[in-house]
């Protein structure tokens, strides 16, 4: 079956249900730009649902990603030449995702950097010296900067966060807790927080220059998680959780 971006993106859901029979070619002004096959066949895979049950053996370019993002409406991340369409969040994830962004407004006030929420894409290299030569887009539930030097004459934001939070779903957690793990961690990112609602629990992760990962950090419910970066910030989990 060959579809359009438009018709895909208008019944995304129709046409995962209907991979089950076909292979599902995706186009866009006549060209095929994508293929969604069932996970079980031993096929290449463009572009597959924010799930861990998905993966992809082809990678694809940073321009084949922008066609994507330009002709539809939906949120899409690019890791290491991978394509991950981004859900609708649940309310769960969105009123924890609030409560630490208050947080860090509260903290960064008057501060030199500054804390913002998705969607705001974040372009990493990895060890790359330049962006073109590993491309990665993503967009962090809540990043700190401090190089706002790095915001170019288009109002993009082109640096390197400081500090960056994920808030686990079921269907991110693997992406989160490995491929973004190695992601922010060679790409010279210096804290990372990885926040399951579900366990109302926190992973710290810090990194030296070197960029190497220092022993990760567990805090539960009843603790306060304090930054590494910045050690004045300081967080009751009972806070983050307490709507939860």
């Amino acid at each position: 079956m060959r579809v359009n971006t438009t018709d895909l993106q208008n019944a995304f859901g129709k046409y995962l249900a209907l991979v089950d029979k076909e292979d599902i070619i995706i186009t866009k002004n006549g060209k095929s730009v994508a293929k969604l096959i069932r996970y079980n066949e031993p096929e290449y895979y463009l572009v597959h649902e924010e799930t861990p049950k998905y993966q992809t053996t082809k990678k694809i370019s940073y321009e084949e990603y922008m066609e994507l993002v330009e002709s539809s409406d939906q949120r899409y991340e690019l890791i290491d030449g991978e394509i991950y369409l981004l859900a609708s969040p649940s309310f769960t994830h969105q009123v924890v995702v609030s409560e630490i962004a208050w947080h860090f407004n509260s903290y960064f006030r008057g501060k030199a950097c500054r804390s913002l929420t998705a969607p705001l894409d974040i372009r990493l290299f990895g060890y790359a010296t330049k962006f073109e030569e590993d491309p990665n887009v993503v967009q962090p539930d809540v990043v700190v900067i401090c190089d706002h030097d790095k915001v170019n004459e288009k109002g993009k934001y082109e640096g390197i966060p400081t500090l960056v939070v994920e808030v686990l779903s079921p269907s991110t957690k693997a992406k989160d807790m490995v491929a973004k793990l190695n992601l922010y961690m060679k790409s010279g990112i210096k804290e990372y927080w990885i926040v399951n609602p579900e366990t109302k629990s926190i992973i710290q992760y810090s990194f030296t220059e070197e960029r190497e990962p220092n022993y990760p950090q567990n805090y539960l419910h009843g603790d306060t998680i304090q930054s590494t970066v910045f050690p004045d910030l300081r967080i009751a989990l009972a806070d983050i959780f307490a709507d939860v």
